[in-house]
């Protein structure tokens, strides 16, 4: 069964920066397609950031592109994302999700194409 688990969440500035962790168990780390996604309260759970399943290509959702970046240690089967200059409008739930995948270039911005998904690390931002 995959289990995933995310954290480095936290309180930060306006302006500052934080990684956070996604560690994958129970599958094959690199046959899967990994992404982000976040959610408010009242929202729906929104795309942040993807990559296929050997990390080339990458896609980011406008509102984070070239201030997040998605990568992945597969020797580690953990994922990460590193997020730059961020916003109070970055403020939410971050969630890690995996698919597993047989091209070695498909990612998937779509929460319904994920169907393993952790339990999600707290980001606020700070204004």
């Amino acid at each position: 069964q995959v289990h995933l688990v995310e954290s480095g969440g936290g309180l930060v500035q306006a302006g500052g920066s934080l990684r956070l962790s996604c560690a994958a168990s129970g599958l094959s780390f690199c046959e899967y397609a990994m992404a982000w996604f976040r959610q408010t309260p009242g929202k729906e759970r929104e795309f942040v950031a993807a990559s296929s399943r050997t990390g080339v290509p990458t896609f980011y959702a406008d509102s984070v592109k070239g201030r997040f970046t998605i990568s992945s240690d597969n020797a580690k089967s953990t994922m990460f994302l590193q997020m730059n200059s961020l916003k109070p409008e970055d403020t939410a739930t971050y969630y890690c999700a995996a698919t597993h995948e047989w091209s070695d270039s498909k990612y998937y911005s779509r929460d319904n194409d994920y169907n393993a998904w952790g339990q999600g690390t707290q980001v606020t931002v700070s204004s």
